[in-house]
């Protein structure tokens, strides 16, 4: 299929100037050009979408996961219109998922453990009883807290699919690098377009995600409105974490694209 062509936001990481006391503020920063997708090596990745439950239910998830009534607006409010013209279009649309087995059962991800063969294991270090200590300190008093534990051990085994983001028929599944880079060579996919939670973490760092499938020579692209950050109490009331994550993105990997550009590109690679 042709190339289509839609606007992108890249960050210009050059020319530092040494004129100016701060150099890095002589870069060109944020700009915005007219690029191309191969629809044909393109895929939509909604990766980490998880319902995990009400505040009732679990609210030592909610008090040590700020992000997550962001991630439901925007599965709730951008989700829907996104995937809904992707699937329209010739792009596929991938999920990667994370903890538990929610996803065991869905003939995607069925399909795509057949496709991949098994995926690399990768031994532990020997562990000791400062490590251990160390371990627990930081799971008391940095992240989630003491109070907060039980719930989010047990809410992990209650997380599924959002209504609004369930994998549909045997979109591919896949649960690691590993598993998703097979999706990739089996449907000639060279740039992943990520939506989903959290961009400076999961999307980031877990297995499948960006820094993961950089290692396979992929380009990783995001949209802005479908995704939010891990933020902490001096970023979370202007969402700096998100701005950062972005601008990350943009100089290590791929593009960063508006939401309702995307969907207008999807309308030109309508499948016939």
């Amino acid at each position: 299929m042709t190339p289509i062509k839609l606007p992108a936001s890249y960050y210009q990481q050059f020319d530092a100037d040494y004129a100016r006391d701060v150099p890095g503020e002589g870069f060109g920063g944020w700009k915005e050009s007219e690029i191309e997708l191969a629809p044909d090596h393109t895929a939509l990745v909604v990766m980490h979408a998880w319902d995990c439950g009400p505040m009732e239910q679990w609210p030592g998830w909610w008090r040590a996961v700020e992000y997550y009534p962001r991630s439901l607006k925007i599965v709730q409010q951008v989700f829907p219109s996104l995937l809904a013209s992707v699937r329209a279009s010739t792009l596929p649309v991938f999920h990667v998922v994370g903890w538990m087995d929610y996803y065991q059962d869905y003939p995607g991800y069925q399909k795509v453990k057949k496709l991949a063969g098994p995926s690399p294991e990768f031994p532990q270090v020997a562990t000791d009883p400062v490590y251990d200590r160390l371990q627990d300190f930081r799971a008391d008093r940095i992240f989630v807290g003491a109070h907060n534990r039980p719930d989010v051990e047990a809410g992990r085994h209650g997380i599924k699919f959002p209504e609004q983001a369930r994998p549909v028929g045997d979109e591919g599944i896949a649960k690691d690098g590993h598993q998703l880079a097979a999706l990739c060579r089996a449907h000639g996919i060279n740039h992943l377009v990520y939506v989903g939670f959290a961009i400076n973490w999961c999307l980031l760092m877990s297995p499948g995600g960006m820094v993961d499938m950089s290692r396979y020579g992929m380009m990783c692209s995001t949209i802005r409105e479908a995704v939010t950050a891990v933020e902490n109490a001096e970023t979370a009331r202007e969402e700096r974490e998100k701005q950062q994550a972005l601008w990350r993105t943009a100089i290590s990997s791929g593009f960063v694209f508006g939401v309702e550009d995307f969907k207008t590109a999807m309308k030109t690679a309508a499948a016939p």
